[in-house]
């Protein structure tokens, strides 16, 4: 049985399983090329379709998660969701009346599930596949925060699990704590928007100055920029309370966005960005530590947004009761289409188990496509490479940077080593070349590692499991900071992918790296200039090639040189 998931909202997407397995799943944005689209899923829909040599009519099942008042009228009126798309990424001049439409958003989005409106949404999209030669399908619509845990308990290797989901909200709901025993998977708990730190986090992000569902990394990564003070001190600290399974928040949505402008008025931004990751830390440690405590179960599986934020995550796996853990990779709505069809594939079939070494889930091209696509390109020299984690390993040792360009493209919102930059990590400089010229990004930004498997307790301190999707923070050894300097945040943490035996062509290069240079470790990026999404196609990367004046390309098994570097 194939089952097709899809999400038409902010970072649309598709996931495509075959019974127990994952076939494929992208996001849209790397088509379209306009970061986190929001339009129905069209372009990955057919690439699905195209990856599985199927044709519509061998779709039994198609899920698409959250029916909500709000999303069902963007999806009747798609205009709206247009508009607000444009609003939300600031590609406009400043409404003058912006905090009555933050206000409008807020109300809207805090009315939940209507009665009937499960069935205008399935019109819909029901209209949207018909479109596309769809006809003999059976629609599910599914709650958002069950997509959510599905990805998280089925793919999570777990056979006894908690399994927690937080984000700004979805359906009415915030988050919610399910178990999973024996292949069942049931909640226990759900917890209403109208208590959603995620929401007080993204409302932070916005009057900072940033884009909110898209810059709350940044506001994580410049808290390490304030003086701290202990959180007795944090004046954001009643905003929320924890009582055992229990959030609070102590205003509504509209009260809190009016307090929070006025009080972030009178303080810098960093401090403003310092008492939001205080409390988000201080909440999301109390309410898993509470979980694990109330339920028995010291293995936990996260999902949702919230869970995108590395250094609360930190503090999550650092909870003494805390045994394994596991987070979806992509943890945010991107996610929701893969677990929308999890969750229907659990209900009519009872698999509740995915094998999921990799998130090498998307697009990938042939040797001849590749050539075909360099035949055309003026400007540049490519030939055949066998070896080309050793020739990378040796441009990156001389204080170069490569892009790398392997395989299927990585799911989720991390390069994971098939559509990176690479370079040294240890190379201020190298770093400081790529945030001005190619990344274009704010300083205070760090960068990634990527690391074997077996470096990663060289480098850091509590060590606790394999992160291979990026979803962690680590605190640097002492005696290792000089070998890290460029992928290290300024509080010593770094967020590392930790190479197996999942990617073969990067474990190689990174091997070539340690041969070299003693560690096996380098800088890891996304392959893309800030504000778009990661390249897609050999198109895609030849012209951020060009775009960005680089040299050195790795392009399936063909080394690019760009003569106008």
């Amino acid at each position: 049985m194939y089952i097709l998931g899809l999400w038409d909202g902010h970072d649309a997407g598709a996931a495509l399983l075959e019974d127990d397995k994952v076939v494929f799943a992208s996001n849209e944005e790397r088509y379209t090329k306009r970061k986190l689209e929001i339009k129905f899923p069209h372009n990955s829909i057919i690439a699905a379709l195209s990856y599985a040599d199927i044709k519509p009519a061998d779709v039994e099942v198609v899920a698409f998660p959250t029916v909500e008042f709000a999303k069902t009228l963007s999806r009747v009126f798609p205009y709206q969701q247009e508009a607000y798309y444009k609003f939300r990424r600031r590609k406009m001049l400043k409404p003058r009346n912006e905090t009555m439409m933050h206000y409008l958003k807020y109300t809207m989005t805090s009315v939940g599930v209507l009665p009937s409106f499960a069935e205008i949404s399935k019109a819909v999209v029901s209209g949207h596949l018909k479109n596309m030669g769809f006809d003999s399908f059976k629609l599910h619509a599914v709650d958002h925060h069950a997509s959510h845990a599905a990805t998280a308990a089925f793919t999570s290797g777990f056979d006894r699990a908690l399994v927690i989901t937080l984000d700004g909200l979805g359906d009415g709901l915030c988050g919610s704590i399910s178990t999973l025993e024996k292949g069942k998977l049931e909640r226990k708990k759900a917890i209403s928007a109208r208590h959603s730190i995620g929401v007080f986090y993204e409302q932070v992000t916005n009057i900072v100055g940033m884009r909110e569902l898209e810059d709350e990394g940044k506001v994580m990564a410049m808290a390490c920029y304030s003086y701290p003070f202990p959180f007795e001190d944090n004046r954001f600290k009643d905003f929320f309370s924890v009582k055992g399974t229990d959030i609070t928040a102590r205003y509504s949505p509209i009260k809190q966005y009016d307090m929070l402008s006025r009080m972030a008025w009178s303080m810098p931004r960093e401090q403003v960005a310092y008492m939001a990751q205080q409390l988000l830390e201080h909440v999301l440690t109390e309410f898993v530590g509470n979980a694990i405590d109330e339920y028995g179960i010291g293995n936990v599986a996260m999902a949702g947004g919230l869970f995108s934020n590395v250094k609360a995550n930190m503090q999550v796996r650092n909870l003494s009761a805390l045994k394994k853990w596991y987070i979806f990779p992509h943890m945010g709505d991107g996610g929701t289409a893969m677990g929308a069809a999890m969750r229907v594939n659990y209900q009519l079939n009872g698999i509740s188990k995915y094998s999921f070494p990799n998130a090498y889930l998307g697009d990938s091209f042939t040797g001849d496509y590749i050539e075909s696509a360099l035949k055309k390109e003026k400007g540049i020299r490519y030939e055949e490479e066998k070896d080309k984690g050793g020739h990378a390993a040796d441009l990156i040792g001389r204080d170069d940077y490569v892009f790398w360009f392997q395989g299927r493209m990585e799911f989720g919102p991390r390069a994971l080593g098939n559509r990176s930059i690479l370079a040294k990590a240890d190379s201020e400089s190298v770093k400081d070349k790529l945030n001005l010229y190619v990344k274009q990004r704010e300083w205070y930004q760090p960068f990634c590692p990527s690391m074997l498997e077996s470096e990663a307790k060289r480098l850091f301190d509590q060590v606790k499991g394999t992160d291979r999707f990026m979803t962690m923070a680590y605190k640097v050894k002492d005696g290792k900071r000089d070998v890290m300097k460029s992928v290290m945040h300024t509080d010593n943490t770094a967020r590392p992918q930790m190479v197996g035996d999942e990617n073969k062509n990067y474990r190689k290069l990174l091997e070539s790296v340690r041969k070299k240079m003693g560690h096996g470790v380098v800088l890891n990026t996304s392959f893309n200039i800030h504000g778009m999404p990661i390249v897609m196609s050999p198109e895609d990367a030849l012209l951020t090639m060009k775009k960005t004046k680089t040299k050195h390309m790795f392009i399936g098994n063909f080394y690019v040189e760009n003569r106008g570097a």
